[in-house]
């Protein structure tokens, strides 16, 4: 009888841990979905309310779980004026995500505010640096930043070597239109800092612009021939903003880009960051797209995609979130649920 009831209390107990794991499995080195959500702490801050499909309040994670999300992407600043995206910030979101038993990517800006093609400035403190001291700068915050979360028993899967750097990071110095050397050096900086403290994780340049094949050539090409380092080629894709082209001709220019940044490098592609007008009326298809081309690069090369912000409802004039007004998700992130 005792052993009867034992047994009983053990499969009791089993179903109990089986119905508390998270909705979407983290397995590392699968085909990652996921979403960059590093407004939540500032959102959170100003009293903006997260719900489920059911319009319940819940928290963020559990609903992109539910909406078969298995990874987050944070960015960090290195000294941001308001405080959000510091060090204390990424370890607050951070701790959240690990809880939460989700893959985490780690987002370096090199910046203390936004770092993207149109600006790549860098942190007040480096501003008088040379090359040399730059590129002591990029090593020395990705070593402490990336300590600090191994301190805290977090472990990220991948890392972001500097965001968008289309044309390089760190201006002027980095610019790599003007010196793709150094651009190549600072990635490499990075690069080696990250395998110093997570030998195991997985460094990503990232370009926008993933239609344009001709500008993933030109960055690539120059970093592979500066002695640059990488192990993923990262790409942002927002089909509506392409100019001149559909949105249909825009995935399939990726799906082009993609293809062919994988054979030429022999590295894998990630979809970085993918959005789309939160309201678009063609929303979940062209995200669903989305997912569809990175799983049909040649041979099996494609290895996720991120939604960039999705819990950005009325916030700071962002219109490609993919909540509704009321704080829920909408459709378009249903495309994550899909296999």
């Amino acid at each position: 009888m005792k052993n009867i009831l034992g047994a009983a209390i053990a499969t009791l107990a089993s179903a109990l841990l089986a119905g508390m794991q998270p909705a979407s499995a983290a397995t590392p080195g699968a085909f990652a979905k996921g979403a960059d959500i590093s407004w939540i702490t500032e959102m959170e801050d100003a009293r903006r309310i997260m719900r489920n499909r059911d319009g319940k309040r819940q928290n963020l994670l559990t609903t992109l779980q539910e909406q078969g999300m298995d990874a987050v992407r944070l960015r960090v600043w290195v000294n941001p004026v308001d405080g959000y995206n510091n060090l204390r910030d990424t370890l607050v979101k951070a701790r959240r995500v690990k809880a939460a038993g989700m893959r985490l990517m780690i987002d370096f800006h090199y910046s203390d505010d936004w770092a993207d093609p149109a600006k790549q400035f860098k942190p007040v403190a480096w501003k008088d640096y040379s090359v040399d001291q730059l590129a002591t700068a990029v090593a020395d915050h990705t070593r402490s930043t990336l300590t600090a979360l191994r301190e805290a028993g977090i472990t990220p899967e991948w890392v972001q070597v500097g965001n968008e750097t289309t044309n390089g990071m760190l201006w002027p110095e980095g610019e790599a239109s003007k010196n793709m050397k150094n651009y190549a050096r600072f990635v490499t900086a990075g690069y080696d800092a990250v395998k110093q403290v997570f030998p195991q994780a997985l460094v990503i340049v990232h370009v926008d612009n993933c239609h344009d094949g001709a500008q993933f050539r030109w960055n690539f090409d120059g970093l592979v021939e500066n002695g640059g380092k990488f192990d993923i080629i990262g790409a942002s894709s927002y089909p509506t903003t392409a100019k001149n082209i559909s949105w249909q001709a825009a995935t399939a220019a990726c799906l082009n880009t993609m293809n062919d940044v994988t054979a030429r490098y022999h590295k894998p592609v990630m979809l970085a960051e993918v959005g789309a007008p939160w309201d678009h009326p063609d929303g979940k298809a062209i995200i669903a797209d989305l997912l569809a081309k990175v799983r049909a690069v040649n041979n099996g090369m494609g290895v996720g995609a991120f939604y960039w912000e999705p819990q950005a409802y009325d916030w700071k004039g962002y219109p490609m979130g993919a909540f509704d007004h009321q704080g829920k998700p909408t459709p378009m992130l249903d495309a994550f649920m899909e296999k």
